[in-house]
């Protein structure tokens, strides 16, 4: 597993980011995307339909998606996670401490709530009264799986060969890691114009 110091053994072109709720797993996959000129795809807008049903036709967008060359999306949703990282080659794991992930995770609840920001598919946050009556409210469900990958993650590249996973464990290490990758990215194209 290599952290926020090791460099990328290549450059990355099938880029899964790991996280629990509120870690910012959307956020850097559309940060990475734009960085590696790669097409980005939120995985929840996939699976909510309207109503937040889920949409039958998820796993076969999933298997689509990433038989393109090159793509960034999350790595979530069980039954499609081993498609995922089968064929990712890169995945950063947003490991941070349950403070940061809890905290973001209510700010961004709250934000939505507020603004009434449409998620995927005419869906919206409910109402934040019902933290107390829906077991799985946002902000419930990212409690009760604050540590659901620390068992998978660190399997992931024994299970899956040329799968390299980087593990940051704060937002300072990912803004690092982040700008080294922009600068190397970059660096093949200063050499070229030279």
């Amino acid at each position: 597993m290599l952290t926020a110091a090791d460099p990328l053994p290549a450059r990355p072109h099938r880029v899964l980011v790991a996280g629990v709720s509120g870690s910012g797993k959307t956020t850097l996959a559309g940060q990475l995307a734009r960085i590696l000129a790669l097409p980005c795809t939120e995985l929840d807008s996939l699976y909510h339909g309207p109503n937040w049903m889920p949409r039958t036709d998820f796993e076969d967008d999933v298997d689509q998606l990433t038989r393109a060359p090159g793509w960034v999306t999350e790595w979530q949703y069980r039954q499609v996670r081993r498609l995922l990282a089968g064929r990712a080659d890169t995945l950063v794991w947003l490991d941070f401490p349950v403070c940061v992930s809890m905290a973001r995770l209510i700010r961004r609840t709250v934000r939505r709530r507020l603004l009434a920001e449409e998620l995927w598919n005419d869906n919206f946050e409910g109402p934040l009264w019902t933290i107390f009556t829906d077991r799985d409210h946002i902000i419930r469900w990212g409690w009760r799986t604050r540590h659901s990958l620390k068992a998978l993650v660190p399997s992931l590249e024994g299970k899956f060969p040329g799968l390299h996973v980087v593990r940051l464990t704060s937002p300072a290490e990912v803004d690092a890691w982040r700008e080294r990758l922009a600068a190397v990215v970059a660096e093949p194209a200063r050499e070229a114009g030279s």
